[in-house]
């Protein structure tokens, strides 16, 4: 890999149906990430990613398929399988392993997906009902009302 090298990953359309299933969402219908990479020191690269996918999803509020498009930008390093740090900083970049000489950078490019996914995703607009917004919240709402009763 040369220094500064820009690699685009662009999942062909075999490959989308088994990328929505891992997912679990409806359908990919497109994922396309375009990483900057550079060494840092020893073999650790950082990854510098553009990503934006068309999928779609399940809203959560009204059970409604809807479409859909996820944009993220990311830093991550690929380090050695066993080199990675065991308490790194919140902030700092995600560490992904790999073997040999080899990255995975579809695998990446998943994963980051996974990670810009809304997990409640909702079809604009969609709002819930009114009943519903004044409904008591938590898991003891039920005995709440009891006790009020007696």
């Amino acid at each position: 890999m040369q220094d500064g090298a820009t690699v685009l990953v662009l999942a062909d359309t075999a490959e989308l149906p088994a990328v929505a299933a891992r997912l679990g969402v409806i359908a990919v219908h497109m994922l396309r990430c375009e990483f900057r990479l550079r060494h840092i020191g020893g073999s650790v690269v950082e990854g510098h990613g553009e990503l934006t996918a068309s999928l779609t999803q399940t809203c959560v509020v009204s059970l409604d398929d809807f479409d859909g498009l996820v944009q993220d930008a990311f830093t991550i390093h690929f380090v050695p399988a066993g080199a990675e740090d065991e308490d790194s900083e919140p902030d700092a970049p995600d560490q992904i392993p790999f073997e040999g000489s080899v990255i995975d950078l579809g695998e990446a490019a998943v994963e980051q997906l996974a990670l810009a996914l809304d997990p409640y995703p909702r079809k604009p607009g969609a709002a819930l009902a009114e009943e519903a917004m004044d409904a008591p919240l938590g898991a003891f709402a039920g005995l709440a009302a009891l006790r009020t009763r007696q």
